[in-house]
Order: C-alpha cells, then sequence, then structure tokens
C-alpha cells in the first residue's frame, strides 16, 4: 500500500465524507457498510482511508449530478488504487457489486510493477479493465472471456479489446474512471429490477443506496500478500469455531471462490493454514475480531488482506447464521457479559424459532423442486406417496415413512396424518383442516398446492413442471418454505439444547401475558409440557372420536331413534372420554386444562363414499338405502354455520351430559390432596346468553350428580368459546353465566370476513399481492376488524363480570403480531399449537420489553 501522505483531504461534509472517528457518518444516511467502517476506525483498528457518499449524493449521482471528483481523490495519496463498495442501509437488502483496483491505468502499472513486479501489476490491471469493460462499460462480456490476461501481451489484447468494442480507448484519467464506477452503481440500485427484488426482501420503494471509496490494501505483490474472511463462530450451528479462508495472492472474497486452492485460518491437520504462514498477522487478525466482537456487540465477519506481511481489516458485517446459530451467538454474548439478557430476547426472530423444533432440510443440500404451496406447518420430511389415509396407516404399519397426499383433508382424515410424516394438499390455507392438525401434530405440512396435478383416482401427483410422481416415488415436504422437492434431500435435526432452554427462561421472565397450547391427545399434551405451555388452553374434544373403535360407537349414537338409544351409545364412549381426560390431567398436573365440549356437525362422523355405506349398514344391521338415506338427509348446505357446537349441545344434550360426566369422574380420578384438578369446560360457538343457561344448567346437574355418586367434592370452572361477532357483541350478558372467555379466532375471521378458512387458499396470495389484504387473515389476526371485535368483546365480558378470565385459543395466539393485538386488547393468555408455544413465549417476551423501552422514552 502507498503511504504517501494525502494531498488534497476530502472535506468532511455531510455527502462526501472522509471516515474519521468523528465524521457525520449514519446507517440511515451512509449505510451500514459506511457506519460499521467508522466504528472499526473509532477502535483504531487498521482500516484503509475510506471516503463515503451518502444516499442523496449517490441519488444525485443517478441523476447526472457528479460530485468533485478530484477533491474526492485528494482524501487519497497520489495514484492510489480504490475500490467502490456500496453500503446499503440494511446489507440484506444487497447492492450492486464491488469494482476494484479503480485507478489503474498505464502510469500505474508501472509503477507497480517496479514495486510489487510485473506479474502482480499486470494481473490487477487485467482484473480492472475486465471488471470496468463488463460491470461499467457494459460491454459483450463473451469478447473478454476467452482473452488470457496474464502477461503483457494478454494485457495488450484486452485494452485492445475494449478499444474496439467501446470505439474509444480504455480511460486513463483516474478521475473518470471513478466517475464512471460510481455512476454506473448509482444507475444500477435505481433500476427497475434491482428495486423489485430488493422490496421482495423488505427495503422501502425509496431504500437509499450510499458507497464507500476505499484506498486498496492490493493483496497482491512480494513478500505474504492476499485476502480472505474470518469469523469467530459457525454460522450453521453458533458454537464458538475460527471458521473462514485465506488466500494467497487473491482480493475481495476471492478465497471463499477457490475453494481447495484457499488455506484455512487455523492450524488444521487437512491442510496448510494461515497460522503457519504468518503466525504474527494470523495472532494479530484474532485479536482484532475478538475486539470487534465485544466492542461492536455482536459475532462479526472480518474480511482483511495481507499486503507484504501488513494486516489490514477492510470491512466488518454480521454473521447471518441459521437459526440454531442465532439462538446461540445471542445467548453466548449475553453469558460473556457483552449484551444483556433483555438484547439477547431481541435478536431472535420468534419465528426462527420453528425452525429448531422441527428437521429441516440441509442449507447445502440439493434441492429439486415440484411445487410450491402455502407453508402451514414448518418442518420438513421425506416419504413416499400415499392418497388414502388406509395406506398410509398399512405404510406405517410395516416401519415405511410416508407422505399423505389428498386434495383437502377432513376429520376421517387425522389417523392417516398420524401416521404419515408429511402432508400435502391441492386445497386449504393457514387455518384450513390440514395446516391446523399438522400444526397440532408438529408435522410438516404444505397446503394450496394448486399447481400441481393431484389425481387421487389414478394415484398419481404431476409436478409444475409436468414430471409425473406415482404413488410409492418418494418426495420432501417442506413446511417451513412452502415447497414440494423430488427425493430425499439430507435433513438437519431439531436442536432444543441448553442454549435454548436458557432463552426460554429469560422469555418467561420478561412476558405478561400467558401462554398456553391448543392440545388433543396425550402426545400433544406431552409435548405441551416440555415446552413449558402455561396449560391447555383448548381440547378439542372431537378428535378422540375418530378411534377405530369409537367411531363405530359414535355413529351408533349418531343412528339412535331417540334419547334412550342415545343415552345406551354414549354409555360405552363414556369410559372412552373418561380415560382420555384422566391421562390428559395427568400429564398436565398442577396446571389448568381447558375442555371444549363437542363442536363438529354429526355428518363429519359419517362416510361419503358407497364402500363406507356398505360397511357401517353391516356394523348397525341396516340396509344400506336407510343409511343412505339417513346419511343424505343429515346433509346441510353450510355445516360449519349449521347444527354443531352449542346447537347440538341444546337440541342432542345427551352428548354433552356423557361428556361433562367423563370430565366429571376424570377430575376425581386424577385429583391428588395436594394438586386439585380443577377443569375448566367451555361452550363453543355460543351466539346468545340463553344457549349458555341451557347448557349450565346441565352440566351442573351432572357435577351434582357425580359429586352424590362419589360422596367427594370438586372445583371445576364454565366458560364460552367467543366465536360469533353476536357473542363478541352480547359478551357482558354472556359473561353473567360463565367464568372465562376464550375467542375462537379462526371461526370468528371466517364470519366477520365471510370467507371459507379451508377455501380461502385459491385466492388469497392474489389478494394480498395487490393490497385487497394486508395478510392472510387466517395467518395474522386483523386488527382492525377482527380485532375491533375482540376489543369489544372484552371491555363488555368484563364489565359483565369482574373476575373474568379471557384468551384467546385460534392459531393466531402462535403469531407474533396477532399476540401483540392481543396484548393491547387486554387479553390474559393466548393458546396455540404445542409446536408454537415457544414462538409465543419469545414474541410475548419481545413485546413486553419493546412496550417497557417506549414507556422510558415517553416518561424519561
Amino acid at each position: 500500500m502507498n503511504d504517501a501522505a494525502p494531498q488534497k483531504p476530502a472535506e468532511t461534509d455531510p455527502e462526501v465524507t472522509l471516515i474519521t472517528p468523528t465524521a457525520p457518518v449514519r446507517s440511515s444516511t451512509h449505510g451500514g457498510r459506511a457506519k460499521c467502517l467508522q466504528r472499526l476506525v473509532r477502535l483504531d483498528l487498521p482500516v484503509p482511508k475510506t471516503v463515503a457518499l451518502s444516499f442523496d449524493a449517490v441519488r444525485g449521482i443517478a441523476h447526472g449530478r457528479m460530485p468533485d471528483l478530484d477533491a474526492l481523490l485528494g482524501a487519497f495519496p497520489a495514484g492510489a488504487v480504490l475500490c467502490v463498495r456500496p453500503s446499503s442501509e440494511d446489507p440484506d437488502w444487497g447492492g450492486p457489486g464491488a469494482v476494484l483496483n479503480v485507478g489503474l491505468n498505464d502510469a500505474t502499472h508501472a509503477r507497480l510493477s517496479a514495486e510489487i513486479g510485473v506479474a502482480a501489476a499486470t494481473q490487477l490491471y487485467s482484473r480492472f479493465v475486465h471488471a470496468y469493460a463488463v460491470e461499467v462499460a457494459r460491454l459483450d462480456p463473451d469478447v473478454f472471456s476467452d482473452i488470457e490476461a496474464e502477461d503483457a501481451d494478454g494485457l495488450a489484447a484486452l485494452l485492445d479489446a475494449y478499444a474496439e468494442e467501446a470505439e474509444e480507448p480504455f480511460p486513463q484519467d483516474p478521475a473518470v474512471q471513478l466517475g464512471a464506477v460510481l455512476r454506473s452503481m448509482a444507475r444500477a440500485w435505481e433500476g427497475t429490477t434491482a428495486r423489485i427484488l430488493r422490496q421482495a426482501k423488505g427495503a422501502p420503494a425509496d431504500a437509499g443506496l450510499g458507497l464507500v471509496v476505499q484506498e486498496m490494501a492490493l493483496g497482491l505483490g512480494h513478500g505474504e500478500c492476499g485476502s480472505g474472511v474470518l469469523q469467530l463462530v459457525s454460522p450453521v450451528t453458533g458454537l464458538p469455531q475460527i471458521t473462514g479462508r485465506y488466500l494467497s495472492q487473491s482480493q475481495g472474497r476471492e478465497a471463499l471462490e477457490k475453494g481447495a486452492a484457499s488455506l484455512y485460518l487455523e492450524r488444521d491437520a487437512r491442510g496448510a493454514s494461515l497460522q503457519d504462514l504468518a503466525p504474527d498477522a494470523f495472532a494479530e487478525l484474532l485479536s482484532h475480531a475478538e475486539r470487534m466482537r465485544r466492542r461492536l456487540r455482536a459475532e462479526m465477519q472480518v474480511e482483511f488482506t495481507i499486503e507484504s506481511g501488513r494486516l489490514f481489516i477492510l470491512d466488518g458485517v454480521v454473521v447471518k447464521g441459521t437459526a440454531r446459530a442465532c439462538v446461540r451467538m445471542a445467548v453466548r454474548l449475553a453469558e460473556d457479559g457483552i449484551i444483556s439478557r433483555q438484547e439477547a430476547l431481541l435478536r431472535v426472530e420468534p419465528r426462527a424459532l420453528s425452525e429448531l423444533l422441527h428437521r429441516q432440510v440441509d442449507p447445502e443440500a440439493h434441492r429439486d423442486p415440484i411445487g410450491s404451496g402455502v407453508a402451514a406447518s414448518p418442518g420438513a420430511a421425506s416419504g413416499r406417496i400415499v392418497f388414502t389415509a388406509t395406506d398410509a396407516q398399512a405404510m406405517a404399519a410395516r416401519n415405511e415413512k410416508c407422505v399423505l397426499v389428498r386434495r383437502e383433508t377432513a376429520s376421517e382424515d387425522v389417523r392417516g396424518m398420524h401416521a404419515s410424516v408429511a402432508v400435502l394438499t391441492e386445497r386449504g390455507g393457514m387455518t384450513s383442516h390440514a395446516a391446523v392438525i399438522g400444526r397440532g401434530l408438529g408435522l410438516p405440512c404444505v397446503v394450496g398446492a394448486g399447481r400441481m396435478g393431484f389425481h387421487p383416482r389414478k394415484r398419481l401427483l404431476m409436478a409444475e413442471d409436468g414430471r409425473v410422481f406415482r404413488e410409492g416415488d418418494t418426495i420432501t415436504v417442506d413446511g417451513t418454505s412452502g415447497a414440494i422437492l423430488a427425493g430425499a434431500p439430507a435433513m438437519v435435526e431439531a436442536m432444543l439444547d441448553d442454549s435454548f432452554q436458557t432463552l426460554m427462561t429469560w422469555a418467561d421472565e420478561e412476558r405478561d401475558i400467558g401462554v398456553r397450547a391448543n392440545a388433543d391427545t396425550p402426545a400433544d399434551a406431552t409435548t405441551a409440557r416440555n415446552f413449558m405451555a402455561g396449560g391447555i388452553g383448548l381440547c378439542r374434544t372431537e378428535h378422540m372420536f375418530f378411534e377405530p373403535g369409537r367411531l363405530t360407537v359414535m355413529r351408533e349414537m349418531i343412528f339412535a331413534d331417540g334419547p334412550e338409544d342415545r343415552r345406551a351409545a354414549l354409555e360405552q364412549l363414556l369410559p372412552m372420554q373418561r380415560a382420555d381426560f384422566i391421562e390428559l390431567f395427568r400429564i398436565m398436573t398442577g396446571l389448568p386444562v381447558c375442555i371444549r365440549l363437542f363442536d363438529p356437525p354429526l355428518h363429519e362422523f359419517l362416510p361419503s363414499d358407497r364402500s363406507g355405506m356398505r360397511e357401517l349398514a353391516e356394523a348397525l344391521g341396516l340396509p344400506v338405502t336407510d343409511v343412505t338415506r339417513r346419511v343424505e338427509s343429515m346433509g346441510e348446505y353450510n355445516p360449519m354455520l349449521g347444527m354443531r357446537g352449542v346447537r347440538l349441545g341444546v337440541t342432542v344434550p345427551e352428548i354433552y351430559d356423557m361428556q361433562a360426566r367423563a370430565i366429571f369422574e376424570a377430575t376425581l380420578e386424577a385429583s391428588r390432596e395436594d394438586a386439585p384438578v380443577v377443569p375448566e369446560v367451555m361452550i363453543p360457538l355460543v351466539s346468545t346468553p340463553r344457549e349458555v343457561e341451557l347448557v349450565k344448567t346441565r352440566v351442573d346437574a351432572v357435577a351434582a350428580a357425580v359429586r352424590t355418586e362419589r360422596g367427594r367434592d370438586f372445583d371445576y370452572r364454565l366458560g364460552v368459546m367467543v366465536e360469533t361477532p353476536r357473542a363478541c357483541l352480547l359478551a357482558d350478558q354472556v359473561a353473567r353465566h360463565a367464568q372465562f372467555l376464550s375467542f375462537g379466532t379462526n371461526d370468528l375471521t371466517q364470519m366477520t370476513y365471510g370467507l371459507s378458512r379451508d377455501d380461502a387458499g385459491r385466492f388469497m396470495s392474489d389478494y394480498v399481492a395487490k393490497g385487497v389484504f394486508a395478510e392472510d387473515p387466517f395467518h395474522v389476526l386483523d386488527e382492525h376488524g377482527v380485532g375491533e371485535l375482540l376489543r369489544i368483546g372484552v371491555q363488555r365480558g368484563r364489565a359483565g363480570r369482574d373476575d373474568l378470565t379471557i384468551s384467546v385459543c385460534g392459531e393466531h395466539g402462535g403469531n407474533a403480531d396477532s399476540i401483540a393485538v392481543c396484548r393491547a386488547a387486554g387479553i390474559d393468555y393466548v393458546s396455540c399449537s404445542p409446536f408454537r408455544v415457544p414462538v409465543a413465549r419469545l414474541a410475548a417476551a419481545q413485546l413486553a420489553l419493546r412496550d417497557r423501552a417506549d414507556d422510558k422514552i415517553s416518561h424519561p
């Protein structure tokens, strides 16, 4: 590097600023790279001289207003070789590629040939001519690709090719070169394609670009010269590990591109290392990296160059790691006292936790996409294609992994879903049956893959590109990204290590809203307990009736001719339900369990095809025609708004009587003197207070009967699931008969919008893309419509009963943005799928921390 004194330093004005410790450089005006370089200068690290151009200056360049280039060049020694790099506000927004070796011309080439050797100087000049021709002058790259410019003849050929293509000689004036580079990069940022790409990454439409012009440490020449990158942590695992590569006689990030030619950094048995080659520079590099980590309060990737044995730090970038790495890095920084626990919590994206709880496709694995849909349940799994729940169960019995492929799933597919490693459906959205059950089971699930061809009768699945996959072929469902892949790529296992547990403990210390789990089975309850849920906020009892031995009895009850026959059938179901509840209560000992009484319409338990009708007729001893007629008579035009929920409890009360008895008998069975069970019994789909009165009367009567029969007392709480707009508006009246209200935001959203949550996936992406909806309202709670009903319900509910507990038990309970709406409305707790409990715990903690920070700003 040329160390001659600068002749004409640039003024430290806000637009074209020499980076010094006190220069007016900010991320919001000059970009993240410029600000990071200023921080490195403040740490007295060996950073080459750098000038930062602000967003406004670069916009001006794009529109033809060039800064004083002579003044800019005057900040550097005469004849300095420069590089120009982008500096956007957020590194993830990207930017044009860096241009190295600006300022090389015939005169500089001659001088450098004497200083660092002809070969190195020629290589530097050739690289710049090639980059300038293709990236700046926008000449045909094919013209230059075959020219070997390793010697004087090659360089001459390159310069001749430039002169012929550009119809003018290669520019020799450094100011002309620099001006062209700045103009090219500024206009590239303003281009339509670049704007669309960065907006897709979350950048605002008017996002600015800064540029930094830096004196180069050449990386080529006599003695030890080269470049590389280093970080003190693995970006994959987050564990302490010196990673990166170094390449002698190189520039920029070539060390990462050259593969085997690059050296390891730390001494390594697999090959040569920088530590062996230049131990002093390596030790200095480690010292600088550790200083950057502590003073910049982040794990940093360091870009460096060695010139004749002398080390230069060119840049520092915060390490972008996998989800597991982000958790470990944040926790370790806090445990080392570099950041606070609160800051560690804020550094982890709640959604990233979903990746830790499930296997994922290895980021390094080859992916062969064949389709895509809605990423409905995170995780990835590979298995053989099956098209029916029965086939899935048969395959599971043979210990073979399968993926259940359906147009859409229904309640009778639940056992098949249990038997599968993943689910793929043609229809559906974030709250469709497959999505909700998939999340509850922790099962990777992609729904709404309508661009693929689903042909269940032919037993084949057609990829978006026309390839055909038949039953038994292996595919992979990536429920994290929504992709369907051919074959079985390598996977990364789930991670629930000490760092994860530590982060969750810190989150619980900060959050101010409870988090429960929606759990229907002992397996769900165990998962919820392992994830430290505060109890069960929703147990959907109907899922218990789809077991093969129970389904027949359930159908007998449905076909009963009167109350007495129904009771006879329900008496067979009673011990089964009681056993289910006993196991749930014991798993959740010491924690509340909220059990929703039977909700779906009865026709869901009946067969819909001819073979199913025949089987049912045989089981019931009835003619097929009678069974067919009865099944058809129970059909409804709109079953989700028909004979379901509390309407069944009022018109067919024997079902709720049986369930209440099972709950209360299980309560006594599972209770211990030191941990009595206090079940929460919830009535679904209420729209008028009178419905609650009627059901409450019968439930209280069953409780009294059980107390008398068993000679023991117990407590329970009765509540209402608020899923209709009318229930929100009448919440004060409803609350007079209930001890708690739980908003079922899935159905409440469906009824408020008049949208079918199972069918909305067909057009939802178009609606979001065109700005009709800001987000899918079944994925993120609608703050202005559904949220307003929520706020009305909370306010009126508490007006009707002072000690009312209020919760949200729809799938929105696991979404960070939705939890913010719930907290603001005064909700006591949210409940979500077991595998989303950690996400909700972290999101709730972050919301509480940000609120406290805002309060400090408002009330210093």
